[in-house]
């Protein structure tokens, strides 16, 4: 098995996946697009990542931490997932690397949400995202 990690978080990934670390300056255009944190590619389906440890050591504590989890139960940071999954399919369209259906998983490591709270994110994310997409 392979990982995936990300802050204190480590996911594991089947041995034939094929994982990209896609935030950042490498694609060239992070001044003007969003971009989930990784894409991670198997042979009959692409998952586009967005990973938040708000449990993490050096995320515990912080101002913006509690200011990220209070607009992240209100609902306003729906717009910034919608915002990163499109981008980065445009992009990936754009490079015709979109060749499988995409699933879009959004990890969220903390303790202070239950899963009523969750449930209700992940239902305001599937409303907002194009049809037929599965997100997680």
């Amino acid at each position: 098995m392979k990982a995936l990690k990300e802050g204190d978080l480590q996911m594991e990934l089947p041995d034939d996946a094929t994982e990209r670390k896609f935030d950042g300056p490498d694609h060239g255009l992070s001044h003007c697009m969003k971009a989930v944190d990784w894409i991670v590619e198997l042979p009959d389906r692409i998952y586009f990542i967005e990973v938040k440890d708000l449990d993490s050591g050096n995320a515990e504590g912080h101002k913006e931490r509690r200011q990220y989890l209070k607009e992240l139960k209100g609902g306003k940071r729906d717009s910034d997932f919608v915002g990163k999954f499109r981008d980065s399919f445009l992009y990936e369209w754009a490079c015709n690397k979109v060749e499988r259906p995409i699933s879009y998983l959004v990890v969220i490591a903390c303790k202070e949400l239950d899963s009523a709270l969750l449930q209700n994110r992940r239902e305001a994310l599937q409303r907002n995202l194009p049809a037929g997409l599965k997100a997680g």
